[in-house]
């Protein structure tokens, strides 16, 4: 096979083969395609598209480009979760102890952030000591142990993606559903696991801006996990406003332990239930119509009694956290300058732009414009409104944590323009939009 040929059959609207596919990717990760035919090649499938063939083949042939994990050993049928990133999302801290605590053991990897999507690695990291890079050793290890496990990506899993999505971010190639899909799935597929929870954001602090664009992607990666054996969910979630009200490191980290403990912010509560409900169901290959019920009931007696925060404090120590800092949060980072934001007229909140909150947290540095900036875990914003609440004159909006008075008045600039009033009472904006299953 010749690269050129491959290019330019895609490039003429053609379909390719398995075998095409599966060749240029290994090509292309042991070097012997060059990035400007590799980018070529990107552009192509980013202006002609992929067929749910093509798609499949591409996101196997990254998942096979390296090392594939194995669980069967430890877990038998093993349930994963991704979410395609937003503003406040800590929700694998809360759903994975709570989903190990009711029996359902889980081992995840997770990545930084880039950008004004905070990482969970970078969230972790907020505690002292906690290890986000294991063995393979070790992470079979520690499931066995302990039925849960949340670590960093290891490089030897789908390097393929890892070259591919580089390339992407610096050619103009990044906004395509099949190579979205494909990056996302080969991962996961990568990674171990039987069945897999897609929590797709959509809104304006999602990639994906509107429903239509963000149910497409989702029926792309659940048709991929269906055509490789696996058991999918994927449900779109807003982020129109950011979900719950911490958004930088620390302060999510503090937001989610409250969670835990059986408080925290209600639409946090309610969309951790609803996701981890849907791991329990699928951990337990239960098909029964009330088995998401039942779960959901199960994981917030959790909630309140303690049982998932347990199992927090068990995964960070077993990681080599400092469980004190979970014992008592306040011993987390904290920003050396805090100043609230106030409502300067009454009125319903009628839209707390995601996007501009996002924006500011990045400007006090709790995020990354590039993959070699450092991240300060301090720092953030503690939204203090939700679309459809009435506030006063003077009722804080936000309060920003900083660490420099420079990038907090950049930040506070940012924040004063990201709520929007309305007279009347607005409705509020729904949890989620819609839910798709595979069909296997």
């Amino acid at each position: 096979m010749r690269a050129t040929e491959i290019i330019e059959k895609k490039r003429d609207g053609g379909e390719l083969t398995t075998e095409e596919i599966r060749w240029f990717v290994e090509g292309y990760t042991r070097d012997s395609i060059p990035d400007y035919q590799a980018a070529a090649w990107l552009m192509a499938i980013f202006l002609r598209g992929m067929s749910p063939r093509e798609t499949l083949d591409l996101t196997l042939a990254m998942a096979d480009s390296g090392d594939r994990l194995d669980l069967s050993p430890v877990i038998p049928y093993a349930v994963d979760k991704h979410s395609t990133g937003g503003v406040g999302d800590k929700v694998s801290l809360v759903v994975l102890p709570l989903v190990a605590a009711a029996g359902v053991p889980v081992a995840k990897m997770s990545g930084r952030g880039l950008g004004f999507s905070g990482g969970t690695i970078d969230k972790l990291e907020s505690i002292a000591g906690y290890r986000v890079e294991l063995s393979d050793e070790e992470f079979m290890q520690q499931v066995r142990d302990h039925g849960i496990v949340l670590c960093g990506q290891t490089k030897s899993l789908a390097p393929a993606d890892g070259k591919l999505y580089a390339l992407r971010d610096v050619t103009g190639t990044v906004p395509s559903l099949p190579l979205i899909a494909s990056s996302i799935m080969s991962k996961k597929l990568a990674a171990g696991a039987n069945a897999i929870v897609l929590d797709v954001k959509v809104g304006s602090g999602a990639f994906m801006k509107h429903v239509e664009e963000a149910r497409e992607l989702a029926r792309i990666m659940v048709e991929i996990g269906s055509g490789a054996g696996r058991e999918m969910v994927a449900l779109l979630s807003d982020m129109n406003q950011p979900l719950g009200c911490a958004v930088g490191n620390a302060l999510e980290v503090r937001e989610a332990i409250e969670t835990l403990r059986g408080g925290g912010p209600a639409d946090l509560r309610q969309h951790c239930l609803v996701i981890g409900a849907h791991m329990v169901r699928l951990g337990r290959q239960e098909t029964g119509s009330g088995a998401l019920d039942e779960a959901i009931a199960e994981l917030a007696d959790l909630m309140d009694n303690g049982g998932g925060f347990e199992k927090f404090r068990e995964l960070v120590n077993a990681q080599g956290g400092d469980v004190s800092m979970v014992d008592d949060p306040q011993r987390l980072p904290r920003a050396r300058l805090v100043e609230d934001i106030p409502a300067g007229a009454d009125g319903f909140v009628a839209a707390v732009d995601a996007l501009t909150v996002a924006k500011a947290t990045l400007e006090l540095g709790a995020g990354r414009a590039r993959k070699s900036d450092p991240i300060d875990p301090a720092v953030g914003v503690v939204v203090r409104c939700k679309v459809g609440d009435q506030v006063r004159a003077g009722d804080p909006l936000f309060t920003i944590h900083a660490n420099d008075g420079a990038k907090l008045a950049q930040a506070r600039a940012l924040l004063e323009q990201a709520v929007q009033f309305s007279e009347g009472e607005p409705q509020p904006l729904p949890a989620f939009y819609d839910t798709l299953y595979s069909e296997n």
